[in-house]
């Protein structure tokens, strides 16, 4: 059991310090957080198009880009067009009780858990500068 908590944290580690000479230098594509006030955090590395591509999600943008009416999810539909923050804010309100940073994380994590594949440690999706 030891032995496999550290074979996970230095692999861990090798995948940050991956992505930090991997980025550095680069403009490296982030989520829009301007909608927090005070970020905990820095901005999530994400590229959309390289994810997309990655994840083969093309056809279905509304995995992510969901739409609900009534808290009902509408089949097909999608919100590409819009920002989460725009049905998402940053408390639970009555019309959707999931504020913005849980739904990002709640999604992107609860994908990458299910797919065996991509971050879900803080710092590998929060890479400092």
């Amino acid at each position: 059991m030891m032995k496999l908590k550290r074979l996970i944290f230095i692999s861990a580690v090798i995948l940050i310090i991956t992505a930090f000479y991997a980025y550095s230098g680069q403009d490296i594509p982030t989520v829009d957080n301007t909608v927090f006030d005070q970020p905990q955090r820095s901005a999530a590395v994400f590229d959309h198009d390289d994810h997309n591509e990655k994840a083969m999600l093309e056809d279905d943008c509304s995995i992510c880009h969901h739409v609900y009416e009534n808290k009902k999810l509408i089949k097909d539909e999608s919100s590409e067009d819009s920002l989460c923050s725009e049905c998402h804010s940053l408390k639970p309100t009555p019309e959707n009780a999931i504020p913005l940073r849980m739904a990002f994380h709640n999604r992107c994590k609860e994908c990458h858990f299910e797919s065996k594949k991509g971050p879900v440690l803080c710092g590998e999706c929060h890479i400092k500068k």
